[in-house]
């Protein structure tokens, strides 16, 4: 029988690096999952996002439950097929979306009513259709239903929002086991709520501890709280978190972000940072990011980055890319975007490189040298 599994492989202070085995191929950690929200990684080919390294990218219930739909997409074959894509996808449960579209929504006990910010009309979320959905579209990683709670919360509004979040995620574990539509080797991961009151994380976290989960994830962050404020809370919570299972700190974040959580003992990422980035013609590098769109650029005839492996990152002249995105060229969005997916991937072999070798501060260190010294000279 195919199965899920977490192999912790070496750790460096808190840093962790391991791989989660699935029916679909092996995830090494620290991952970054690129987000994939409707069935694409926006402006890639699954072929692009492979050849970057990726192992896995993340899919969204909400957006695929409203088009094409779940029942549509395991008609065809399922997610995987739809996408044309062979390796790991974790889904989120739309847990997130409840929260950004709120003003659309009506929160009960049971679940979520909502209107469709496509075309206005009524659907139902609840625990237990969350993960109907994600068994339809197949998703190897599925996240029970969650209310991301509003940043900034009073301890109250945490509370409530929390406690909500745990009896959803009694009933979405218990519609794991009784979905028909579930394979062998898909996971159900938790997900820590709580805002920024270290207290009740842990109360959170011990409370999905008990029920029992195959991974655990730290939501609720990356909503406006300050860097320092996101990670004090995944420093506290991430060690109350099972040694030997996955931790995943959702919609996470900056090249900067995932060194500080890795270095704080988190497993996996998502977030549209390098993809929406790519579109608005910022490019990640080793050195900083880069504005494409600045004038500075126009006359460049250096690429953004000669000693990358990725053919976005070392053939194309930043001048190019510049005239690309001022002509409003869909290539330019094709090819930065590139240029950030790979850039992420590179950043997450680099930290598992150091953890197995025992130098992560060391890396750190670099990494932050190398941002501070940047690659162009003051105007």
């Amino acid at each position: 029988m195919s199965s899920f599994s977490f192999h912790l492989d070496a750790t460096d202070g808190e840093a962790r690096t391991g791989r989660i085995d699935t029916p679909r191929g092996t995830i090494r950690t620290p991952a970054f999952m690129p987000v994939g929200t409707a069935g694409t990684v926006k402006a890639m080919t699954t072929d692009t996002v492979k050849s970057t390294g990726a192992d896995i990218v993340l899919g969204n219930t909400y957006h695929l439950m409203l088009r094409p739909g779940a029942e549509e997409v395991a008609a065809l074959g399922g997610l995987h097929a739809f996408m044309n894509w062979d390796k790991p996808i974790l889904t989120d449960s739309g847990g997130f979306q409840v929260w950004s579209l709120a003003k659309l929504r009506k929160m009960t006990e049971d679940g979520v009513t909502f209107q469709s910010h496509i075309d206005g009309s009524t659907h139902s979320l609840t625990p237990e259709r969350s993960i109907e959905i994600q068994c339809l579209l197949g998703a190897d990683i599925q996240m029970i239903l969650d209310e991301c709670t509003d940043y900034p919360a009073t301890r109250d509004q945490a509370q409530s929002s929390m406690d909500l979040t745990a009896r959803w995620a009694k009933r979405s574990r218990l519609a794991f086991e009784a979905q028909p539509h579930r394979k062998d080797g898909q996971a159900l991961f938790g997900i820590v709520q709580g805002s920024t009151f270290t207290d009740l994380r842990l109360q959170h976290a011990e409370a999905l501890v008990d029920i029992g989960f195959d991974g655990y994830a730290i939501g609720g962050l990356s909503v406006g709280e300050e860097q320092d404020a996101m990670l004090q809370t995944v420093e506290a919570v991430a060690p109350a978190l099972p040694k030997q299972k996955p931790r995943y700190l959702m919609g996470v974040g900056t090249p900067e972000d995932l060194v500080e959580a890795v270095r704080r003992g988190i497993d996996m990422f998502d977030c549209v940072m390098p993809t929406r980035s790519g579109r608005h013609g910022q490019a990640f590098t080793r050195h900083g990011r880069v504005a494409l769109k600045n004038a500075r650029h126009a006359a460049d005839p250096r690429p953004l980055d000669a000693d990358s492996p990725c053919e976005a990152s070392n053939l194309y002249s930043r001048a190019y890319l510049h005239h690309l995105y001022k002509s409003g060229e869909h290539l330019a969005a094709m090819l930065i975007t590139w240029n950030n997916v790979a850039y992420y991937q590179w950043l997450m072999t680099q930290m598992r490189d150091a953890i197995s070798e025992g130098r992560f501060e060391a890396f750190v260190s670099d990494f932050y040298a190398q941002r501070e010294a940047g690659d162009i000279d003051p105007i």
